[in-house]
């Protein structure tokens, strides 16, 4: 017998005024938001509700996350009502430029992360800067994650699950991740609207979405090498078969992949666990 999915609640008044004052450039994304307490994970929710039918932009947002996950399968802490843990089920259907789908999980990624990298300089004045290929950072220190998960079927992209996680309030952080964290509150030591910078992420991801669409990822992956110092010239080791083989950042392709050089030539990485140095 499977588990019951939890019962949504209705969206904060305060989160609903601000997505409001947005709604011209949302233009129609994020116009259903499902609200939760605790979930186990927000993309399991999301993929559920687009197997279901949930159309494109359809919201799933957590106060908490019992078992939120991030790249590599990794956990992603989700302290009750100290962050933003969201996803969004875009459809490939209506993102097609040229006659052929862009919406994959990669070009997601990388557009998510311009988005959010965006919205929290606008809603908050906090330089953040991506890091190849998900996280938000300031410094060498995490500040959200992005994970986009793809489902197809006989060979064709049905959904894309965009979740993202941004540490907003202060909070206490495992032993084991404290000094590879950060929170937005705790980096401009001064309080920090949630509602806002929720709001402001979903209306960055909208615009930067059509952009995508309309076929213009290159000009989203110029913006992601300018907010991305350290895909270019940092000192990094990848996970490959033969195990851990440093080398430095070139910068990234035209389809996104992180380029480094080391002894021997350069590879592109695509999936791979990168460590920077």
């Amino acid at each position: 017998m499977s588990e019951m999915p939890p019962r949504a609640l209705p969206l904060p008044e305060e989160f609903a005024v601000v997505l409001n004052r947005r709604a011209a450039r949302l233009d129609g994304f994020a116009s259903r938001v499902a609200w939760y307490d605790t979930v186990t994970s927000t993309n399991d929710l999301a993929d559920r509700a687009a197997s279901a039918g949930a159309p494109h932009g359809t919201v799933v947002a957590a106060e908490a996350q019992e078992g939120g996950r991030g790249r590599m399968g990794r956990t992603w802490y989700s302290p009750p009502g100290a962050g933003l843990y969201v996803s969004v089920v875009l459809r490939p259907g209506l993102t097609v430029a040229q006659g052929r789908p862009v919406l994959s999980a990669s070009s997601i990624t990388l557009t998510a992360g311009v988005a959010l990298a965006e919205a929290l300089r606008s809603a908050t004045g906090l330089p953040a800067e991506i890091k190849w290929p998900n996280d938000l950072v300031v410094g060498r220190r995490k500040l959200c994650g992005v994970l986009a998960e793809a489902a197809a079927a006989a060979g064709d992209l049905q959904h894309v699950v965009l979740g993202f996680g941004v540490n907003v309030h202060l909070a206490t952080y495992p032993t084991e991740i404290a000094e590879r964290v950060t929170s937005i509150e705790a980096e401009l030591g001064r309080p920090v609207d949630r509602a806002e910078v929720f709001a402001e992420a979903l209306a960055c991801l909208a615009e930067r979405l059509r952009q995508l669409s309309a076929g213009g990822f290159g000009g989203i992956l110029d913006r992601w090498r300018a907010l991305s110092p350290t895909s270019t010239g940092a000192r990094v080791e990848v996970l490959t078969p033969r195990g851990w083989r440093a080398g430095i950042t070139t910068g990234v392709d035209a389809d996104g992949a992180l380029l480094v050089t080391r002894e021997g030539g350069a590879e592109r990485v695509v999936a791979g666990e990168v460590r920077w140095l």
